[in-house]
């Protein structure tokens, strides 16, 4: 991908690799992985089951260690982390969001969004500040004091993008944020999405479905842990396309 100007490198990933071991087997989940992200970039990567997206959305995400290679985010080398480094990082660096929502059900929405903050020297006020300004970027302030269960399925991915955000994350990292929504929801939930990126937030989206990737403005396409097509989505009168995959290889 072409620079923008004034854009710098969020992520940086050289030769990741990652493998796991099945029984007797090794899996290959990720083969030699390079990739650059520049921050206020909005990134959807694709590919079939076992493509290793969700090996490297893991480890994106620093919930997992490569074996070999080196992930910078934000300047940081993580490849040498311990698992309290790595802790400290996702708390300052990325919010996420899953496709599940992953919501506390005894807790209403607006604790649910400053749960991330607790164990922060953040005083309480202006963590509450913060919970209810994050609700408000998300269009859910009146939905506030709604327990999960009081809540549509739209409103709790809402609530769940509102918490990703509320510690002001480098990098928001989306898991099939809509699989669990029906198609209109998730074009609003994509909507959110693209007003987010709009307004400066880098976000990468891990999705299997082409018409939410085109949500995205650049689309990376896994194939048996290698990235082999990486190109930005087209904008035509009916809104963004994925382009065709085989269209442009990607060379590492």
């Amino acid at each position: 991908m072409s620079s923008t100007p004034g854009q710098s490198v969020l992520i940086r990933v050289t030769n990741l690799t990652r493998t796991y071991k099945v029984g007797a087997d090794r899996v290959h989940a990720l083969r030699g992985i390079n990739l650059e992200v520049k921050s206020n970039e909005f990134v959807a990567i694709m590919g079939q089951s076992g493509s290793g997206k969700s090996t490297l959305m893991n480890l994106l995400g620093c919930l997992d260690r490569a074996d070999a290679g080196a992930y910078e985010l934000n300047g940081i080398n993580t490849t040498q982390m311990n698992t309290a480094q790595l802790a400290h990082v996702r708390n300052q660096q990325i919010g996420f969001v899953f496709q599940s929502f992953e919501l506390l059900p005894r807790m209403n929405a607006l604790k649910n969004v400053e749960l991330p903050l607790i164990y922060s020297d953040i005083p309480f006020l202006r963590r509450r500040k913060m919970a209810v300004g994050a609700l408000e970027r998300v269009g859910l302030a009146e939905r506030a004091h709604h327990k999960p269960n009081q809540l549509s399925g739209g409103e709790k991915q809402r609530v769940a993008v509102a918490r990703a955000l509320v510690g002001n994350p480098s990098l928001l990292l989306a898991d099939e944020p809509t699989g669990n929504l029906d198609s209109k929801t998730s074009e609003g939930i994509m909507l959110l999405f693209e007003r987010l990126y709009e307004e400066g937030q880098t976000i990468i989206m891990v999705t299997h479905e082409a018409d939410i990737a085109a949500h995205a403005r650049r689309v990376v396409c896994m194939k048996d842990g290698q990235i082999y097509s990486d190109q930005p989505t087209q904008k035509n009168p009916t809104g963004y396309a994925v382009p065709s995959p085989v269209a442009k290889e990607h060379r590492p």
